[in-house]
């Protein structure tokens, strides 16, 4: 995906997770978890910045971005969460600051409120924790998956890129929506698309609801004024069920608030990691 690169690579029960980490060792640790159908890629800017004061971990999902996709692979929820508990022992990171995006945020949640993992505070951007969740697209793709599979590859292209670009509210540069893309095409990239997609399920997120209040580690929830896959209600709402959570609105930015905005969501984090 241009010039970022993953070196790094940690072999989890899902396949090959490729991970990197940046700035001064013996910082305090910031973990950042990406979304779907993303990638680490979309936090390049925002890790940049963390980096001048924190050691920054980012790694794609299996099945995402460079890490390994394959037939008959979990990409669940279960199994994103369980391999990103691994990850943290991995890495030797008892309690880092955990910032996660949309679906990154319900793998950070599981980790923390059902794998008992430990984070000093957490972060979550724009994230699907409470139902329904998912955009009218992937509700649609998710019911009929075995259909989408089948599209030629044009118009699987034609379709993955309007649906990433969607999750922008001002619109994405041309080679940001060809870096957000190009993980999902051809043979391999189709497949995992419609993988992830087909082993979504909501139950993944209701394990963990009545365990939202629960949650006694300072948490930020950020959410882009203008996201139109996950209302902004849906944030007010989350707010009110973690007790010591405090929201902040990004007026202008669409669900992928890295992209749209990656200067006021660093503004917004600076302060409350270091809090």
């Amino acid at each position: 995906m241009g010039t970022w690169r993953l070196s790094r690579t940690y072999e989890s029960e899902s396949g090959t997770v490729r991970w990197d980490v940046l700035g001064p060792d013996g910082a305090e640790p910031v973990v950042l978890l990406h979304g779907t159908p993303f990638a680490s890629y979309v936090w390049r800017n925002v890790a940049a910045a963390l980096a001048a004061t924190y050691r920054v971990y980012v790694w794609d999902m299996p099945g995402y971005g460079a890490s390994a996709m394959a037939a008959g692979q979990d990409v669940s929820l279960g199994a994103q969460s369980r391999v990103f508990t691994e990850l943290l022992e991995h890495w030797r990171l008892p309690a880092p600051a955990v910032v996660a995006h949309d679906f990154g945020g319900a793998v950070a949640l599981r980790a923390l409120l059902l794998h008992h993992a430990r984070y000093r505070r957490l972060g979550l951007v724009d994230p699907v924790a409470l139902a329904p969740w998912g955009s009218p697209f992937f509700r649609l793709v998710g019911a009929n998956t075995e259909v989408f599979e089948q599209l030629p590859g044009h118009l699987h292209e034609a379709l993955v890129r309007r649906y990433v670009a969607s999750a922008s509210a001002p619109g994405l540069p041309p080679p940001t929506l060809d870096a957000l893309v190009r993980p999902w095409l051809g043979d391999t990239g189709q497949s995992a698309f419609y993988r992830q997609i087909a082993q979504a399920d909501q139950s993944y997120t209701d394990e963990f609801r009545d365990l939202l209040g629960d949650i006694a580690i300072p948490t930020l929830i950020c959410w882009g004024g203008d996201d139109e896959w996950i209302p902004l209600d849906r944030g007010r709402e989350l707010a009110g069920l973690i007790g010591p959570a405090e929201l902040t609105v990004v007026p202008g930015a669409g669900h992928l608030v890295q992209e749209d905005a990656p200067a006021q969501l660093t503004a917004a984090l600076l302060p409350f990691l270091g809090a």
